[in-house]
């Protein structure tokens, strides 16, 4: 039989469940649709009320419904897949949407020795381990314990399974990285926003979200992913003094040396933290590797699961990334591009600044600037050749904005077409 009202089918709980699926995906079900309670779908669909149940159940742990006991189980308001809705670049456009590093800015990759590259794979090869040790040493972060991901994502979903279970909450940043967000709905784990600006996440919405329940938080050093805003000291503190020994305190250092700023970390004050630093902004997105430290339980739990799984990052990987570690040329072409960034970050700003518009960030490969309509904005600077990335993807309760990427270009071309947006629309409010 089918719920005539919902179109939903099945006699199974994994059929019920794909039926449920299938609508979510086609649109028929919309994000905050309540579904059917357990007893009005089993009667219409002849089977067992622990049969609903169980669908729910298969749905909720993959963060597509949300149940919220009396209120009934809804579709989940942030559905998966935000990176799949990227704008198409027309031919000639200048592309500012990509969040990637410049091409043109990343260093070449080192030769290898054959014997050398190929040799029997550890999970973690112990001169890289120094080198990662003595990196994030310099910069205050714990590295008793340490191990290594394929890349941030990876490590930060690794760390999330290894303390939290579907129903969880995490306080995210607010706009953050769409990725993440994608990332906890699939976990099944509750997104709590916390508001951001220049110096990073509002410890006042922190507090209320820990209050709310939150019990892990992920926080972005630094080059903050859509605003390029960084955790500076005095933001630290403040975060600091909010974080008790039970939860769980997450750090994504995905930009590390590109940054260009020095590092306030906030990790290892509590019972359960991990640190993750990328190099694939810094050294070439197809560079799939994080150093990952935190505190033994955390690492352990990490590299067992890795030992049943993917088993261990490629050897020769992490001969490339040493080898790029020790190339005195190669680290100071990282400088050059962190100062090239910056470069086109302050040429943005100056060039919006007549305009009234504002850019928020100071650090990273991204600018964020607030619109009052996304959807005429991105429009607009389509009609003059510029592509960037709409707010709505990185957003849950902030404000309007989009996202966009320092490329090499005119910024002043960029600029007065976001003037004549802004002169047509108005400021966001």
């Amino acid at each position: 039989m089918t719920s005539v009202q919902y179109g939903i089918s099945g006699s199974r709980a994994t059929e019920i469940a794909s039926s449920i699926e299938r609508g979510i995906r086609a649109g028929t079900l919309v994000p905050s649709t309540l579904l059917p309670p357990v007893r009005t779908l089993a009667a219409e669909l002849g089977v067992a009320n622990g049969t609903v149940a169980a669908a729910y159940r298969t749905l909720r742990d993959a963060g597509l419904v949300v149940a919220a006991g009396r209120a009934g189980t809804r579709v989940r308001e942030q559905t998966l897949h935000r990176r799949g809705s990227r704008v198409p670049v027309p031919e000639g456009a200048v592309d500012l949407s990509t969040g990637q590093p410049d091409p043109d800015l990343l260093p070449r990759l080192p030769r290898l020795d054959r014997d050398r590259a190929f040799a029997p794979p550890d999970l973690v090869l112990p001169e890289l381990a120094d080198r990662a040790a003595e990196g994030l040493g310099a910069d205050g972060v714990p590295t008793d314990a340490l191990t290594l991901t394929h890349g941030a994502l990876d490590g930060i979903e690794r760390v999330l399974a290894a303390h939290l279970r579907p129903g969880d909450a995490v306080a995210v940043e607010d706009p953050g990285w769409p990725n993440l967000l994608d990332l906890l709905a699939g976990l099944g784990l509750r997104a709590l926003p916390v508001a951001v600006d220049q110096d990073g996440p509002d410890p006042q919405r922190l507090a209320v979200a820990l209050a709310a329940g939150a019990k892990a938080v992920v926080v972005t050093s630094r080059a903050q992913n859509p605003t390029g805003g960084f955790v500076a000291a005095a933001r630290a503190g403040e975060l600091k003094a909010l974080l008790t020994p039970e939860i769980l305190v997450l750090e994504d250092d995905h930009a590390g040396e590109l940054a260009g700023v020095p590092l306030s970390p906030l990790c290892g004050l509590t019972d359960r933290w991990a640190f993750v630093r990328s190099v694939s902004k810094a050294y070439g997105p197809d560079l799939r590797l994080a150093v990952l430290a935190g505190d033994p339980t955390t690492v352990g739990r990490v590299e067992g699961r890795m030992r049943l799984g993917a088993g261990w990052v490629s050897s020769l990987l992490q001969h490339t990334v040493l080898a790029l570690w020790e190339d005195e040329q190669v680290k100071a072409q990282i400088r050059q591009a962190s100062a090239t960034y910056r470069t086109r970050r302050e040429a943005l700003v100056a060039a919006l600044a007549p305009y009234g518009i504002d850019v928020l960030g100071h650090t990273g490969i991204n600018a964020w600037v607030p619109v009052a309509d996304e959807t005429a904005t991105v429009s607009r600077l389509l009609l003059d050749g510029f592509v960037v990335a709409p707010g709505s993807r990185f957003r849950l309760l902030s404000a309007p904005g989009i996202r966009i990427t320092l490329r090499d270009l005119d910024p002043v071309a960029l600029a007065r077409s976001l003037g004549a947006d802004h002169q047509t629309v108005g400021r966001p409010t």
